[in-house]
Formats: structure tokens, C-alpha cells, sequence
């Protein structure tokens, strides 16, 4: 049985094993602090097992940044494929060499009474000056109770489950949810021939290319991604926001769900309930269509402002305008007599930090943090969306992040026991 003089001693522990969590320890090692990440699967495993086989980035390869780690490729305005994401993480990982322990589940992180924190894992129990939490938020995957209820012949996935086309039985496919991952998996059946039913969300969209560029291009010129979360109009509501639909596939386009209705996927609003062997649907189909295109268009006429007020030279603006519109209002549908064999949850996750023992939580369960800052000595947290400006979750912003969160380790090791109360925000 471990006592306190037998349980080894860390510096800092990190929790999580994925792209923040070796960007914490890449920054780490350059400022000469021991410590130890805890991972309970693989490093990176998310991007090997739970993504689709045609899943590509949907932000150019330029936004790829790691610590000492940028994308050095032929294509940086090019969109990297599954294999390509991976074979470049793996690089990342040789490069960083972290002093890393896989399949060590981190069970209860505690803060001790004499400060620090004690660390019960799978693997024994550790103890630590200061823990960073780079698990991400993206725990539980989100599948509503009204699927109990639904046919036993009809295969349900999660979004992180779903491979491809022929991995489904034959039949129509219901996709579940309009964001990222929804959209582009609802467009991948469709290339495959698969007949597809989309239930729509709130989800915004944007153009892929506008005005001779890419629009992540221009939103880069513009200070878009250096934008701290304390300067956007919702200030941390921007974290809850889905993210806009898009994709980077065969080049990059935009993703255009009337086009979609067009070529003969059916579109529904909101799905409600199943009950009586029918899917309900709220009646909204149409407001989240004009809504998606409303920001569309809002992000091409900021990209126009910019130009007009730098004078930049560029191709004409233009404004989308609706190829198709429902004409009705779906509310109800027999997915047995629909032919619909699979559905696709992609409804998104929901966090689960109740393995970190300290009241730094606010009523969802969500941390509650400055740049990844808690009010626990010595806690904080990394890679999560907004976590400080737009890229914080991304490849492209968790290396400023790491770097920042770096640096308070630092200070709060140097600084005197009184003086630490100070570091913390």
C-alpha cells in the first residue's frame, strides 16, 4: 500500500496525450520543467479511430502550427486527408519524444491540503506541484433517449463511429445534426449514392472561397484568429456556438444543403421525438436554412469591407442566393416505410470533468478559467474551444496557448509560497 513518502513525485502532470497535451509538453521541456503525461488509450488516438475514412481538415495546411511543428508541406493551401493528419502527428510526437505512459486512465485529481495535488490513476497514484488538464472537451458522446425507442433493424452510430458508405447496411441513411461533422458526413453518403435524410440544426455555414481566396485566408488577414475570447461581440458564449459548415474534400468547396435537396436529399427541421413509429421534426427548416445563409453572406460583406477599405484588388462581390427552398414544412416521417435502415448521431458531445476534484466548475460542469487559468493554484486547463481566441481547440492556436500556460508554471515554481496566490487568476 502506497503511504505519502512512497508515491512518487511530479512537477507537473498532464492529463491527456492528444495534440494540446504534447504541445504542453514540448513547451515544457524548452523551459527545462520535469513532468509526466497520463494518456488512456494512445497518443492522438481520436484522430486514428474516431474519424471517417474520407475526413480531411477543413482549415488550410498553413493553420497548422504546433510547437516546432508547422506544416512544411507542398500544398499549405491544400487540406490534409485522415492518413496525411495522422502521419503528421506521428512526426510530431518523434519530434516532441514527451515523457509519456499510454493506457493510464487518470481517475480523481485532488488538491492537497498543503498545496499541490494528488493524482489517482490506473496505474498507481502520483502527486504534483501543478496538473494541466489537456483532455479536451469532447467526452461523452451526445445520443438522445428517444433512440432507445427506435426500431431494433435500424443501425444507430455515433458521428466518431461512422467509417463509410458500405460499413451501413443497404437502405437510406437519417443523418442527425447540420454542424461539421454532420454536414460532411450527410455529403459523403450522398457521393457514395446512398439516399439520405438530414435533419437540420442551428448550424451556421460559409463560403469555402470568396473573392479570389480562401475565406480563412482573408479572416486571417483581417485579425479574425488573434481575437481573444474577452474581445468577441459573445464573449465566452462564443464557446457554446456550433461550429460553420464546410469542407476542405477534393480541394475544398462549400457545402450547400439546398443544392444537396436539389440532387434529392430530403431535408427535415429539428429532430424532436419518435413516437406512434414516427420521427417528429420541429418546424424550422426553413429559418435555419436562412439563417445559415444570413452568416454566409455577413462573412462575404465583411471580407467586401476589408478590401473596399485597403483597396485590394479582387474579383467582384457577390451575394448567394437560394437555389431551392422547402415547400413545406416536414413534421412527421416513418423511417420503416422511408426505407431508412441507419441512423447517424451527430449531435455532438458533452464534457466530463467530474474526475477533477476541485470547485473550479460552473453549474454545466464547464471549467471556469482565464486563457486556460483556474482559481486552484497550480490548475489549469488546455485545447479546449475558445479556450483564449478561435484556434485554441485547433491546430492552430494550442501552441500560443501551451507557450502562455508555460510560462505561469514557470512563474508560480519560481515564485515564494506567498507570493503564489498572485499567479493564479
Amino acid at each position: 500500500m502506497s503511504t505519502p513518502e512512497t508515491i512518487p513525485h511530479l512537477p507537473v502532470i498532464i492529463v491527456g496525450g492528444g495534440q494540446a497535451g504534447l504541445s504542453m509538453s514540448a513547451c515544457l521541456q524548452q523551459s527545462g520543467i520535469e513532468h509526466l503525461v497520463l494518456e488512456k488509450h494512445s497518443a492522438m488516438h481520436v484522430w486514428r479511430t474516431q474519424r471517417w475514412d474520407n475526413f480531411c481538415l477543413v482549415t488550410p495546411n498553413w493553420q497548422c502550427a504546433l510547437p516546432g511543428h508547422a506544416y512544411d508541406g507542398a500544398d499549405p493551401h491544400g487540406f490534409m486527408k485522415k492518413d496525411e493528419i495522422n502521419a503528421w502527428l506521428d512526426a510530431f510526437r518523434r519530434k516532441v519524444n514527451p515523457p509519456l505512459r499510454e493506457g493510464v486512465s487518470v481517475q480523481r485529481v485532488t488538491p492537497r491540503p498543503d498545496g499541490g495535488f494528488h493524482v489517482s490513476t490506473s496505474a498507481g497514484d502520483w502527486t504534483a506541484d501543478q496538473v494541466v488538464v489537456a483532455s479536451g472537451g469532447y467526452h461523452v458522446p451526445i445520443v438522445p433517449r428517444m433512440a432507445e425507442r427506435l426500431p431494433a433493424g435500424i443501425t444507430q452510430l455515433h458521428s466518431e463511429q461512422y467509417r463509410n458508405a458500405d460499413a451501413l447496411p443497404p437502405g437510406a441513411v437519417l443523418v442527425v445534426g447540420s454542424g461539421q461533422s454532420g454536414a460532411q458526413i450527410a455529403e459523403d453518403l450522398h457521393l457514395a449514392g446512398r439516399i439520405v435524410h438530414l435533419a437540420v440544426g442551428d448550424a451556421p455555414r460559409c463560403a469555402r472561397f470568396y473573392r479570389g481566396r480562401d475565406v480563412v485566408d482573408w479572416l486571417a488577414d483581417m485579425g479574425y484568429y488573434d481575437m481573444p475570447v474577452t474581445a468577441h461581440p459573445l464573449r465566452e458564449g462564443v464557446r457554446d456556438n456550433t461550429n460553420h459548415y464546410v469542407t476542405g474534400r477534393d480541394g475544398g468547396r462549400d457545402i450547400d444543403l439546398r443544392r444537396f435537396a436539389l440532387e434529392g436529399m430530403q431535408l427535415y427541421g429539428l429532430l424532436q421525438d419518435y413516437r406512434d413509429g414516427m420521427l417528429q421534426f420541429a418546424p424550422g427548416l426553413r429559418a435555419a436554412l436562412d439563417s445559415a445563409d444570413r452568416t454566409y453572406n455577413g462573412i462575404n460583406a465583411a471580407i467586401d469591407k476589408h478590401i473596399a477599405e485597403r483597396g485590394i484588388a479582387a474579383p467582384p462581390p457577390s451575394v448567394y442566393e437560394p437555389v431551392w427552398q422547402p415547400d413545406e414544412e416536414r413534421a412527421a416521417l416513418d423511417p420503416v416505410a422511408a426505407g431508412i435502415t441507419s441512423i447517424i448521431w451527430c449531435i455532438g458531445f458533452s464534457p466530463d470533468f467530474r474526475w477533477v476534484d476541485a470547485p473550479v466548475f460552473n453549474g454545466r460542469g464547464d471549467p471556469v478559467h482565464v486563457r486556460g487559468v483556474t482559481q486552484q493554484p497550480g490548475l489549469y486547463f488546455l485545447g479546449l474551444p475558445w479556450l483564449h481566441t478561435w484556434g485554441s481547440g485547433r491546430f492552430s492556436g494550442v501552441a500560443r496557448d501551451a507557450e502562455f500556460l508555460a510560462a505561469r508554471i514557470a512563474a508560480l515554481r519560481a515564485a515564494q509560497p506567498a507570493d503564489a496566490e498572485a499567479l493564479t487568476c
